[in-house]
Protein backbone atom coordinates (compact mmCIF):
# COMPACT_ATOMS: atom_id res chain seq x y z
CA UNK A 1 0.00 0.00 0.00
CA UNK A 2 1.50 3.34 -1.00
CA UNK A 3 1.78 6.30 1.40
CA UNK A 4 -1.04 8.29 -0.20
CA UNK A 5 -3.39 5.33 0.12
CA UNK A 6 -2.53 5.06 3.80
CA UNK A 7 -3.33 8.77 4.23
CA UNK A 8 -6.67 8.35 2.50
CA UNK A 9 -7.57 5.42 4.75
CA UNK A 10 -6.81 7.68 7.68
CA UNK A 11 -9.56 10.17 6.77
CA UNK A 12 -12.09 8.38 8.93
CA UNK A 13 -9.68 8.41 11.84
CA UNK A 14 -9.56 12.20 11.63
CA UNK A 15 -13.31 12.35 12.08
CA UNK A 16 -14.24 13.18 8.49
CA UNK A 17 -16.87 11.31 6.53
CA UNK A 18 -16.95 11.38 2.74
CA UNK A 19 -19.90 10.02 0.80
CA UNK A 20 -17.69 8.73 -1.99
CA UNK A 21 -14.43 6.85 -1.74
CA UNK A 22 -11.36 8.85 -2.88
CA UNK A 23 -10.84 8.82 -6.60
CA UNK A 24 -7.16 8.24 -7.35
CA UNK A 25 -6.01 8.24 -10.96
CA UNK A 26 -3.21 9.75 -13.01
CA UNK A 27 -4.55 12.93 -14.61
CA UNK A 28 -3.15 15.47 -17.01
CA UNK A 29 -1.27 18.45 -15.61
CA UNK A 30 -3.71 21.14 -16.78
CA UNK A 31 -7.15 22.30 -15.63
CA UNK A 32 -10.12 20.64 -17.30
CA UNK A 33 -10.83 23.78 -19.31
CA UNK A 34 -7.39 23.59 -20.93
CA UNK A 35 -6.88 19.84 -21.34
CA UNK A 36 -6.98 18.21 -24.76
CA UNK A 37 -7.54 14.59 -25.65
CA UNK A 38 -4.21 14.50 -27.47
CA UNK A 39 -2.25 15.00 -24.26
CA UNK A 40 -1.06 11.73 -22.72
CA UNK A 41 -1.70 11.25 -19.01
CA UNK A 42 1.46 11.30 -16.96
CA UNK A 43 1.74 9.21 -13.82
CA UNK A 44 2.35 10.90 -10.50
CA UNK A 45 4.50 9.59 -7.68
CA UNK A 46 2.81 7.55 -4.99
CA UNK A 47 3.11 10.49 -2.56
CA UNK A 48 1.62 13.12 -4.84
CA UNK A 49 -1.61 14.83 -3.80
CA UNK A 50 -2.27 15.35 -7.49
CA UNK A 51 -3.39 11.72 -7.76
CA UNK A 52 -6.69 12.78 -6.17
CA UNK A 53 -9.09 13.13 -9.07
CA UNK A 54 -11.40 15.75 -7.54
CA UNK A 55 -12.93 18.56 -9.59
CA UNK A 56 -12.74 22.10 -8.23
CA UNK A 57 -13.78 25.55 -9.44
CA UNK A 58 -11.45 28.54 -9.42
CA UNK A 59 -12.47 32.13 -8.75
CA UNK A 60 -12.94 32.62 -12.49
CA UNK A 61 -15.70 29.96 -12.35
CA UNK A 62 -13.55 27.57 -14.42
CA UNK A 63 -13.35 23.81 -13.68
CA UNK A 64 -10.01 22.92 -12.20
CA UNK A 65 -8.07 19.86 -11.12
CA UNK A 66 -5.27 19.90 -8.59
CA UNK A 67 -2.98 18.41 -11.21
CA UNK A 68 -3.09 21.80 -12.97
CA UNK A 69 -0.75 22.99 -10.21
CA UNK A 70 1.94 20.56 -11.31
CA UNK A 71 5.22 22.02 -12.46
CA UNK A 72 5.53 24.79 -9.88
CA UNK A 73 6.32 24.59 -6.20
CA UNK A 74 3.10 25.37 -4.33
CA UNK A 75 2.60 27.18 -1.04
CA UNK A 76 -0.87 26.02 -0.01
CA UNK A 77 -3.36 26.74 2.77
CA UNK A 78 -7.02 26.18 3.58
CA UNK A 79 -8.99 29.25 4.64
CA UNK A 80 -12.37 30.98 4.39
CA UNK A 81 -13.08 34.45 3.10
CA UNK A 82 -15.14 35.67 6.07
CA UNK A 83 -12.42 34.80 8.58
CA UNK A 84 -11.41 37.89 10.55
CA UNK A 85 -8.45 36.62 12.57
CA UNK A 86 -6.46 33.51 11.65
CA UNK A 87 -6.92 33.45 7.88
CA UNK A 88 -5.69 37.02 7.26
CA UNK A 89 -2.56 36.10 9.22
CA UNK A 90 -2.07 32.90 7.21
CA UNK A 91 -2.45 34.78 3.93
CA UNK A 92 -0.11 37.48 5.20
CA UNK A 93 2.51 34.83 6.00
CA UNK A 94 2.12 33.45 2.48
CA UNK A 95 2.62 36.94 1.07
CA UNK A 96 5.74 37.36 3.21
CA UNK A 97 7.09 34.12 1.73
CA UNK A 98 6.28 35.42 -1.76
CA UNK A 99 8.00 38.75 -1.08
CA UNK A 100 11.12 37.03 0.26
CA UNK A 101 11.72 35.09 -2.96
CA UNK A 102 14.03 36.53 -5.61
CA UNK A 103 11.98 38.01 -8.43
CA UNK A 104 13.28 35.47 -10.96
CA UNK A 105 12.20 32.61 -8.70
CA UNK A 106 8.64 33.78 -8.13
CA UNK A 107 7.55 32.54 -11.55
CA UNK A 108 8.41 29.00 -10.39
CA UNK A 109 6.27 29.22 -7.24
CA UNK A 110 2.47 29.25 -6.93
CA UNK A 111 0.29 30.17 -3.96
CA UNK A 112 -2.96 28.25 -3.54
CA UNK A 113 -5.89 28.97 -1.21
CA UNK A 114 -8.66 26.39 -0.85
CA UNK A 115 -11.82 27.48 0.93
CA UNK A 116 -13.35 25.38 3.71
CA UNK A 117 -16.57 27.43 3.50
CA UNK A 118 -18.19 25.55 0.63
CA UNK A 119 -21.55 27.27 1.13
CA UNK A 120 -20.53 30.93 1.01
CA UNK A 121 -17.19 31.01 -0.80
CA UNK A 122 -18.48 30.48 -4.30
CA UNK A 123 -16.34 31.73 -7.23
CA UNK A 124 -17.71 35.28 -7.08
CA UNK A 125 -16.86 35.53 -3.36
CA UNK A 126 -13.36 34.21 -4.01
CA UNK A 127 -12.95 36.65 -6.89
CA UNK A 128 -13.92 39.52 -4.57
CA UNK A 129 -11.42 38.22 -2.01
CA UNK A 130 -8.67 38.17 -4.61
CA UNK A 131 -9.46 41.73 -5.63
CA UNK A 132 -9.65 43.02 -2.04
CA UNK A 133 -6.33 41.42 -1.16
CA UNK A 134 -4.61 42.21 -4.48
CA UNK A 135 -3.53 38.61 -5.11
CA UNK A 136 -1.86 38.35 -8.55
CA UNK A 137 -3.54 36.05 -11.07
CA UNK A 138 -0.13 34.97 -12.32
CA UNK A 139 0.81 33.28 -9.05
CA UNK A 140 -2.26 32.86 -6.84
CA UNK A 141 -4.96 30.21 -7.29
CA UNK A 142 -8.22 30.30 -5.29
CA UNK A 143 -10.35 27.15 -5.30
CA UNK A 144 -13.82 26.06 -4.23
CA UNK A 145 -14.84 22.40 -4.04
CA UNK A 146 -17.66 20.15 -2.94
CA UNK A 147 -17.97 19.42 0.79
CA UNK A 148 -16.70 15.86 0.31
CA UNK A 149 -13.72 16.86 -1.81
CA UNK A 150 -12.86 19.64 0.63
CA UNK A 151 -12.92 17.21 3.56
CA UNK A 152 -10.79 14.75 1.63
CA UNK A 153 -8.12 17.30 0.80
CA UNK A 154 -8.17 18.65 4.35
CA UNK A 155 -7.48 15.16 5.66
CA UNK A 156 -4.57 14.71 3.26
CA UNK A 157 -3.10 18.04 4.32
CA UNK A 158 -3.68 17.39 8.03
CA UNK A 159 -6.13 20.29 8.37
CA UNK A 160 -9.06 19.97 10.76
CA UNK A 161 -11.98 22.37 10.77
CA UNK A 162 -15.43 22.68 12.31
CA UNK A 163 -18.18 25.21 11.73
CA UNK A 164 -19.78 26.77 14.80
CA UNK A 165 -23.30 28.09 15.34
CA UNK A 166 -22.32 31.59 14.22
CA UNK A 167 -21.14 30.35 10.82
CA UNK A 168 -17.47 30.83 11.63
CA UNK A 169 -14.91 28.01 11.52
CA UNK A 170 -12.41 26.74 14.02
CA UNK A 171 -9.57 25.32 11.93
CA UNK A 172 -5.94 24.31 11.84
CA UNK A 173 -3.50 27.09 11.04
CA UNK A 174 -1.25 25.32 8.58
CA UNK A 175 0.77 26.30 5.52
CA UNK A 176 1.93 23.41 3.33
CA UNK A 177 4.71 23.43 0.74
CA UNK A 178 4.39 21.01 -2.18
CA UNK A 179 7.17 20.26 -4.63
CA UNK A 180 6.62 20.35 -8.39
CA UNK A 181 5.03 16.89 -8.32
CA UNK A 182 2.58 17.66 -5.53
CA UNK A 183 4.44 15.93 -2.71
CA UNK A 184 4.38 17.52 0.75
CA UNK A 185 7.92 18.63 1.59
CA UNK A 186 7.29 21.04 4.45
CA UNK A 187 4.55 22.31 6.75
CA UNK A 188 4.41 25.36 8.99
CA UNK A 189 1.92 25.31 11.88
CA UNK A 190 0.76 28.33 13.82
CA UNK A 191 0.47 32.05 13.22
CA UNK A 192 3.17 34.70 12.94
CA UNK A 193 5.86 32.05 13.02
CA UNK A 194 9.48 32.45 11.94
CA UNK A 195 9.34 31.91 8.17
CA UNK A 196 13.05 31.43 7.51
CA UNK A 197 13.00 27.63 7.23
CA UNK A 198 9.86 27.72 5.07
CA UNK A 199 11.40 30.29 2.74
CA UNK A 200 14.56 28.18 2.47
CA UNK A 201 12.55 25.05 1.64
CA UNK A 202 10.53 26.87 -1.00
CA UNK A 203 13.66 28.41 -2.51
CA UNK A 204 15.49 25.10 -2.61
CA UNK A 205 12.58 23.28 -4.26
CA UNK A 206 12.05 26.10 -6.76
CA UNK A 207 15.64 26.38 -7.92
CA UNK A 208 16.16 26.26 -11.66
CA UNK A 209 16.47 22.52 -12.46
CA UNK A 210 19.44 23.24 -14.73
CA UNK A 211 21.29 24.94 -11.89
CA UNK A 212 20.39 22.22 -9.43
CA UNK A 213 21.82 19.55 -11.71
CA UNK A 214 24.98 21.50 -12.46
CA UNK A 215 27.91 21.41 -10.00
CA UNK A 216 28.43 25.14 -10.56
CA UNK A 217 24.84 25.79 -9.54
CA UNK A 218 25.05 24.04 -6.19
CA UNK A 219 24.85 26.21 -3.10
Amino acid sequence: MNPLSILLLGIAALGFSCADSPRIAPIAGKPVCCATNSEPATAFTDKSLYQVDSLWTNDGAQPWKLSALRGRVQVMAMFFANCTYACPLIVNDMRRIEAALPEAMRARVGFTLITIDTERDMPDALRAYRSANKLPLSRWTLLHGTPDDTLELAALLGVKFKRDASGQFAHSNLITVLNREGEIIHQLAGLNQNLQETIERVSSAAQDPAKRSSPSGLQ
